[in-house]
This record gives C-alpha cells, sequence and structure tokens, in this order.
C-alpha cells in the first residue's frame, strides 16, 4: 500500500506540473498575439498598396542636351540693303509684338532710290504736259495724230520708270522708309527676340546675308541630345524621354525622341537627336542645358515593383508584403535594375503579391522589433 501511494503521489505532482506548463504556455502564446503588429485605422489610411508584375526590362540613357528654339516656329529678319544701324530698340531675350520697331537704319542705296523717284517724278509731269499739249494740237488740227501718240507713249514710259523706281524703295525699305535715306525693320510676328546680330552705330555691309533678327513664340521648343557610338544601339526614335532641365531640376517634361541623325559629329564623334517640348510654363530658354533620360522598353520580361517600396538596410534591400492589416512581413529581394521609378528583381517575390510602397519604413521597424 505503501508503494501505491508513492506512484500516486508521483503521478500527481507530474500531472500538476504539466497543468503549469500548459498554462504558462497558453499565457505565453496570448501575450505573443497581444504583441503582433496590426495596422490602425489612421494608419491604413497612410499607407499605399501596390502589386508585383511582371514588366519589359527597360534600359535608361543619361543624355547631355540643350534647349533650342523651334525652327519651324521661328523668323528670321535680314537686311533690305547695306547701312549704318542708327537705333536698336530691343535686345535678346525681349517680347516683341508684330509690328513693333526693331532698328532703324540710314542707307545710301534707299537715299539713291529717293533721289531716282524725284527724277522720275519730275520726268513724269513732263511727259504728261507734252501729251495734253499734243493731244490739244491734235483735237485742234494742228498736229498729227502720230505726233500725239508719240507723246503718249513717253508719257506711259515715264510712268513705268516712276513705278519700277518704287517697287525698289518698297523691296528695299518694306514700305517704311524717308527721303532721308532711313528704314525700319519691324517685328513680322509677336515672340521673343532669340537672335540679335546687329547694335548701334554697326555698318551693314551690302553683300551681308546674315541675319540680323530671330523671332520665336517659344511655345514649343526642341531638345538637343548627344548619343556617343556605344549607346547608338539603345535609342530610336519614338522611344519614351524625359527632359529634366539643370536651371529646374524639379521639374520633369515627358515627351519622345521624334528625330534622329544619320550621321556623327566630326568632332565629338557623338548623333544628334531631338525632342520636341510643349513650353506652356514658358521656363525652358534657347541654350540652357538639360538632361536627357532615354527609356527603352523592348527587351526582356522580370518581375518589377515601384521604387518606392525599397527599404535599404545593411546593404540589402527589403520591402514589406502585406496581406492583410494583421498579416505583413519583410521579404529580402534581390534587384536586377532600377530604372526611373521602377526596379526589375531577380527573387525574393512572387507576381500578385502585395506590396506596402508608402510609409513603409515604420512598418518595417515595428516587424522588425517583433
Amino acid at each position: 500500500m505503501k508503494t501505491n501511494n508513492k506512484v500516486y503521489t508521483k503521478l500527481t505532482t507530474a500531472l500538476f506540473a504539466l497543468s503549469l506548463l500548459a498554462a504558462c504556455g497558453k499565457k505565453e502564446q496570448t501575450q505573443e498575439e497581444n504583441k503582433k503588429f496590426v495596422l490602425s485605422d489612421s494608419m491604413q489610411r497612410m499607407i499605399q498598396i501596390d502589386t508585383v508584375q511582371y514588366c519589359n526590362i527597360a534600359d535608361e540613357i543619361s543624355l547631355s542636351g540643350e534647349v533650342s528654339f523651334n525652327e519651324n516656329n521661328i523668323v528670321k529678319i535680314f537686311p533690305r540693303s547695306g547701312g549704318q544701324v542708327l537705333e536698336s530698340h530691343v535686345s535678346l531675350g525681349d517680347k516683341v509684338s508684330k509690328g513693333q520697331v526693331l532698328a532703324v537704319i540710314r542707307s545710301a542705296d534707299v537715299a539713291g532710290n529717293y533721289s531716282d523717284l524725284s527724277s522720275t517724278n519730275a520726268d513724269v509731269t513732263i511727259a504728261k504736259r507734252q501729251m495734253e499739249n499734243a493731244e490739244s494740237l491734235y483735237k485742234n488740227g494742228i498736229s498729227s495724230e502720230r505726233e500725239y501718240i508719240e507723246a503718249k507713249q513717253n508719257y506711259e514710259k515715264a510712268l513705268a520708270a516712276r513705278n519700277k523706281v518704287q517697287s525698289v524703295i518698297n523691296i528695299n525699305s518694306g514700305g517704311k522708309s524717308s527721303a532721308a535715306g532711313t528704314y525700319t525693320l519691324t517685328a513680322p510676328i509677336d515672340g521673343y527676340i532669340v537672335e540679335k546680330k546687329i547694335a548701334t552705330g554697326a555698318f551693314i555691309r551690302p553683300d551681308m546675308g546674315d541675319n540680323l533678327f530671330t523671332i520665336s513664340n517659344l511655345k514649343n521648343v526642341w531638345i538637343y541630345a548627344n548619343v556617343y557610338e556605344t549607346d547608338i544601339a539603345k535609342v530610336k526614335e519614338g522611344y519614351d524621354a524625359t527632359v529634366v532641365p539643370m536651371a529646374y531640376p524639379d521639374k520633369r517634361y515627358e515627351a519622345k525622341i521624334d528625330k534622329i541623325s544619320q550621321v556623327l559629329d566630326p568632332q565629338s564623334k557623338a548623333m544628334r537627336v531631338r525632342v520636341t517640348l510643349e513650353n506652356k510654363d514658358m521656363l525652358l530658354k534657347p541654350d540652357m542645358f538639360a538632361k536627357v533620360l532615354v527609356s527603352n522598353r523592348e527587351g526582356s520580361q522580370a518581375l518589377c515593383i515601384p521604387s518606392s517600396a525599397i527599404v535599404a538596410q545593411d546593404g540589402k534591400n527589403y520591402v514589406v508584403t502585406y496581406n492583410s492589416n494583421s498579416d505583413m512581413d519583410i521579404s529580402e529581394i534581390d534587384i536586377i535594375k532600377s530604372v526611373g521609378e521602377k526596379t526589375f528583381i531577380r527573387s525574393g517575390l512572387k507576381q500578385g503579391q502585395k506590396l506596402i510602397t508608402r510609409n513603409q519604413l515604420f512598418i518595417f521597424n515595428q516587424l522588425l522589433n517583433e
């Protein structure tokens, strides 16, 4: 009997100990469950969720570019005759209106044309008087019809000579000149002075073939960028391009490559490409420097995620995956490359998984400390 009592006592003690262990285990499990991080209602409104998907791997190259005016939307103003610049009313970059005076030029050619005009006017006056006299004599039977016809023809020749001189004046001076030998250059359109090649007092040679002013409305501009030989295969017409002006690094203009030169510059050994941009805010000025990011999405596919979802720590890259407000986890990823706002990954995620892409660093730290 004593032996049975001892066995019974040991069994009772063992069962009690197991009960205590089970109770402690349940308590610890409950504490762990209470400790698990759960998104609050306010935090749910602060996060953003995106989905892992397959994308074409993009190649992006950075090119140095320069802003230029659109040569299809400009007017070049040339001198109509040689002379000296008496006045220059505008400067580079000035906004001008149609008809506004740009410069006043004194020209010996224009003065000579007005002298010729005075002579031809006198000839017309004399020829007209002679024709009227010949007509009167002819009607009174004093002179012959031949003499009247000859006088009439001389008058018509004098008129033609005067009209010719007047046409030359109109062409050389644009219809805005004076007998003192001056003529004015005016703006033919509304726009901005993007080129100016004269100054007050300068002389213009009669054989000068260069323009004096260039006016552009700057409503759209061209961006020229240089592509070196190693990158030529990565750039084609129609590729997406993002232009970032150096003057405004926070501005990004989206466009496409619309023209590619078929020859290389003999000095720089670079190929020139062109992008056309709308300049609605008028921030882009000719000769500004800009960075041109060209994207090529014709390659193979890979899983891609928003670059904003990545958390970098200790030389590794992580994301926070989302299943529910109480079921989130940290996953390490292997990055292939990042292009713009997308990052292409080799491993660590599966298609269709959900990621937290905004304020994920706070959640990352909470999960890390669990």
